[in-house]
Parts: structure tokens; C-alpha cells; sequence
């Protein structure tokens, strides 16, 4: 078969949702290109299932079990062995749709997925430094050579085999807000405090302040948040309260004997 006559394997999109009617019909729009769309939410109380029908995407509702679990649920319902991972609050530009189609080819497929840089937005500006570009993603995968990685936040899947960077990029639209930083700061937070404890890790009073400081330092002066304006220094102040709080309710939890119910994470 000649290059003229490759036909492109076709391609599942998966994307998991819980309360996303805000965010996912630009999603949806985005990848009119796909050959099928799964959609897994986890019990949303909005019109989110509703508007995934609406764009023919096959739903399944499973109880939240955790980012790799959810995502893992989704990649293995797709009807075809390459999947597209993608977040409601992502977007597929034209460019790299277009390029999806010769990507695709049997002669290209010599690799076990493919990376993406995303470019992340807030307040309509595309944050180019605190560490948010190139942002690089891998997300278009053969979901035969690879796998989650079981964490249950910041997963990543984990390809058996060579993986290959492109150029094209996706969008990420990031948080509406500062509100919505902070209400995702003290989930993420919690999720990493019940792992450190689950880790058997030790804590003490300075953990949180040196861990938090240095990634403040980190985002802020090394990776050139300061270029970015007053956002950038509130990413940057986030990303150290982040890194505090995961350590200060790690603390809290081993040290006062917190019920670790008060931690156990809902997708909300």
C-alpha cells in the first residue's frame, strides 16, 4: 500500500466530566474530528450528560474513584486502540486537528504515543512562563501499550514504549478565576496530604514551610513567573500555598488525629 492509499486509523476521544455544562460544548466543538467520544462523568448535577448526548458522545456514569481510575474507566471503553485524553476545559485548535489526519497513518506508527504542548490561558492571556509553557502533555495514545499510572491526582499515562513529541499544541483554558484556583488548591491539597499519609511519610513543622517557600521561589524567579504580570504572581503564590497546605494537612492529620474522612476527596 502506497502513502496515496494509507487510510488514518480512526481515533477514540475520552474526557472525564462531573458539572461541566460551562466548559464542554467548546470541547465537544473542538473535535469534530473524532471517530468516537466517550464521555465518563462521575454524578454531575447540571446538564453535562445532557449536552454530551446532545453532541453524540457515548456516556457512562461511574462513582468517582480518582483521577487515574476515572481516566483509566474512559480509555477503556473507547471503540478504537487510539485514544485522545482530554480535559473538559481543553480545546483541539484547527492546526493541530488538521495534522491528526497524517499523524494517524500505519507508516507513522512506529511510536506508542504522542505529545502535545499546551498552552494555558487565564483571564483571556496565554501564560507563557511559571512553568505553564511549554506545558508539555502526552495525550494521543495506543491504549494497548500503556496505562495510568494510579495516582490519584497529577496522573500522567505511562506509555511502554517511545513516544513522539509534536509540535502542535492544544489549549487549556485553566481556572475562570482566583476563586476557582483556591477551590481546586484545597482539593488537590487534600488528595496530596492523604497520599503522603497513605505513604507512611513523616512530617514535622517545617516540612510545609520550606516546601512551600521553595516552590514559590521556584515558579515565581526561576521559572520566570514575574514576567507574567500580577497573574503570575498569583499562580506563583498558589502554587507555593499549594505546595504548604499539602504538607500542613499532612501534619494535621498524623499529628492531631484528623479523621482522614475529612480529607477523602468527591470530584467537585
Amino acid at each position: 500500500m502506497n502513502k496515496e492509499e494509507e487510510v488514518r486509523i480512526p481515533i477514540s476521544v475520552v474526557i472525564i466530566t462531573k458539572n461541566e455544562e460551562e466548559k464542554l460544548p467548546g470541547c465537544l466543538e473542538s473535535i469534530s474530528f473524532a471517530d468516537d467520544v466517550v464521555v465518563v462523568d462521575s454524578g454531575s448535577s447540571d446538564r453535562t450528560v445532557e449536552i454530551a448526548k446532545s453532541y453524540g458522545a457515548r456516556v457512562f456514569v461511574e462513582p468517582w474513584q480518582g483521577f487515574s481510575y476515572q481516566k483509566q474507566f474512559a480509555v477503556d471503553h473507547g471503540m478504537y486502540d487510539w485514544v485522545f485524553i482530554l480535559d473538559a476545559d481543553e480545546r483541539i485548535p484547527e492546526e493541530t486537528a488538521s495534522q491528526l489526519s497524517q499523524i494517524l497513518k500505519e507508516s507513522c506508527l512506529d511510536v506508542n504515543g504522542f505529545s502535545f504542548r499546551r498552552k494555558n490561558y487565564f483571564h483571556g492571556s496565554w501564560v507563557k512562563h511559571c512553568g505553564w509553557w511549554p506545558n508539555r502533555v502526552l495525550r494521543l495514545v495506543d491504549r494497548r501499550k500503556g496505562s495510568f499510572d494510579g495516582r490519584s491526582v497529577h496522573e500522567s499515562w505511562v506509555a511502554n514504549g517511545p513516544v513522539k513529541a509534536l509540535d502542535c499544541a492544544i489549549i487549556h483554558l485553566s481556572f475562570r478565576n482566583y476563586s476557582e484556583m483556591i477551590t481546586k488548591l484545597d482539593l488537590y491539597t487534600n488528595i496530596g496530604a492523604c497520599d503522603l499519609y497513605g505513604k507512611n511519610r513523616n512530617s514535622s513543622a517545617l516540612k510545609p514551610i520550606t516546601h512551600g517557600l521553595w516552590m514559590f521561589l521556584k515558579v515565581y524567579i526561576l521559572e520566570q513567573g514575574f514576567r507574567d504580570g500580577f497573574d503570575g504572581l498569583v499562580i506563583s503564590l498558589m502554587h507555593g500555598a499549594g505546595s504548604f497546605f499539602k504538607y500542613a494537612k499532612h501534619r494535621e492529620i498524623t499529628k492531631y488525629s484528623a479523621r482522614l474522612n475529612d480529607y477523602t476527596i468527591k470530584n467537585s
